[in-house]
Formats: C-alpha cells, structure tokens, sequence
C-alpha cells in the first residue's frame, strides 16, 4: 500500500487544482483515448500547489513516513499496469501520463530501459523536467540514456515531497 503520485508545479506562480483530474484505466485502457475513469480523482476548488512545491496523492494506509508528506488520499493507486493521468476536467486533455492508453502492459511498463519498471519500483521525475508530457508516455518512459525519470528500487522514499 506505499503508493503515491506528486503532481509538480515547475511555474511561478501558485495554481489551483480545481480544474484538472486524475484519469485512469486499470491494465492499460480497452480503447484508446478512452478513459476506464474519467476524472478518478479529482481536487476541490481552491486546492493549490504551491509554485516549485508538489501535491502528493497517496494510499490512505501507506508507511507512516508517506501520510506525512500526503496531501489527499485515493485507495485505488496503480499496481503497476494501471495509465494515470493528470487531465483537465471534461475534456480529458492530457498535461501527463504514466503508460500508455489502449494498452496492456502485461506487469508494467518499462522505462529508462529497465523491464517493468512502473511495477515494485519507485519512479522519479529527473530534475530537469519541468513540464508534464502532453500523453507521450513513450518518449518520456525514453530508454537508458533519454528517459525523463529515474528508476529507484521500490519504497525508497528520498525524493518524496520535493521535485
């Protein structure tokens, strides 16, 4: 249950979450472009990240060290073949995504050129990237030498919280 995902905000200014969704689709999605959950999650009007700060949604019975950094909870995190979006609200427009739509990656998808890597890992956004991938989870998930993340073993915790 030590699951979570941190929405980044690389601007300047503050902005409200209000307006955007975490769309989901368990093992792949069965169409593409179709959403299994539209707006799964979704935040409340007002709900604010911080410029340079992340939103953290986690497992309401993640480790003690997870809740302290969560901000809102969601019990149905991936198991590692599950497409998580951040999307606009309605429209499904897609700011970014882990895995790809329509497709079922068996155990996970692989990233940074290591097998099932959204599966017992942990992933994190390399440094440099400041901006979500617009639904090309190929390019970003890249391979050894142009992947936009970082691939931990699973529960390390270090990066939690921060970008």
């Amino acid at each position: 249950n030590n699951k979570y995902l941190e929405i980044y905000n690389a601007t300047d200014a503050d902005v409200d979450l209000g307006i955007y969704s975490i769309s989901s689709c368990s093992n792949g999605c069965n169409e593409t472009d179709v959403w299994d959950y539209p707006d799964n999650i979704t935040f409340e009007a007002g709900t604010t990240v911080a410029a340079g700060d992340v939103y953290v949604v986690c497992h309401g019975s993640s480790d003690d060290f997870i809740l302290a950094e969560c901000d809102q909870t969601f019990t149905y995190l991936s198991n590692g073949d599950d497409v998580f979006a951040l999307t606009e609200i309605g429209s499904g427009n897609i700011l970014d995504i882990i895995g790809t739509i329509g497709e079922d990656p068996g155990s996970g998808w692989d990233v940074a050129g290591i097998s099932n890597a959204t599966k017992d890992h942990t992933l994190v956004r390399a440094s440099i990237v400041a901006s979500g991938n617009n639904g090309n989870w190929g390019k970003s998930a890249g391979n050894a030498e142009s992947s936009e993340w970082e691939v931990y073993e699973q529960d390390n915790w270090e990066y939690l919280g921060s970008h």
